[in-house]
């Protein structure tokens, strides 16, 4: 899920809120290129007082395309742009890399590369992908045995938990959640957006193609993308 700290509509603290409110246990909030929104997110957190886990993420746009950074804690002082050392940077600093969306091209994923890194997981479900580039995700994940998650892409507060993985941990912290899905105890559960959420995000597209025009923002980056798009 992305918040305002890159394109998403709404604050770490709305989306805080968001996940409570649908009983979500655990979010992991990955902005565009920046891990601020999901550090905003853990110290609010615990200065809310609530009974969420929160793992530090970030989305980064690699030479080959897209892929997730999950930390328990601090994400890595360095983020290189190419894939597999980002992959490397990320071990060492005890974080773990998933490719999203690998391969829908809309939404930059890393196609074919998939075979090639030390990932720890594959984005197997994108709430907002096509049904032929998830389903290839799967097989992917299936053919190198490694686990697949899912994830909701949420850019507005309503699509939040619209797909979302079961996860077997021993003790609910963010050490036990990165551990059960290095070693696979993650179930990912498929699900799309309600039609208000779709609104909502088609909404939001508009929004800030409209700011983008206006002048410089920290919408730019991602003109050459449609996350507003939806497609079954």
């Amino acid at each position: 899920m992305h918040s305002t700290f890159s394109d998403g509509r709404n604050s770490p603290e709305e989306i805080l809120l968001a996940a409570v409110e649908k009983d979500l246990d655990v979010i992991s909030i990955t902005d565009h290129d920046t891990f601020s929104g999901a550090l905003r997110a853990l110290k609010s957190a615990k200065s809310m007082q609530l009974d969420l886990v929160v793992i530090v993420g970030a989305e980064i746009r690699t030479t080959a395309g897209d892929i997730l950074v999950y930390c328990s804690d601090s994400p890595p002082d360095a983020v290189p742009r190419d894939p597999f050392e980002l992959a490397d940077a990320a071990h060492e600093h005890g974080c773990i890399v998933v490719p999203a969306h690998p391969f829908d091209a809309r939404r930059k994923g890393i196609g074919k590369l998939v075979y090639d890194g030390q990932w720890d997981a594959i984005e197997v479900y994108n709430a907002y992908s096509d049904p032929f580039s998830n389903h290839k995700a799967e097989q992917a994940a299936r053919e190198l045995g490694i686990p697949g998650i899912a994830n909701s892409d949420a850019h507005v507060a309503s699509a939040i938990g619209s797909a979302y993985n079961i996860i077997e941990v021993g003790d609910r912290n963010a050490d036990s959640v990165i551990d059960a899905i290095k070693t696979g105890r993650v179930r990912p559960v498929y699900g799309r957006p309600s039609f208000s959420a779709i609104a909502s995000t088609l909404a939001w597209s508009i929004e800030r193609r409209i700011k983008r025009r206006r002048g410089p923002s920290r919408l730019d980056y991602i003109d050459d993308e449609d996350y507003g798009a939806y497609t079954f």
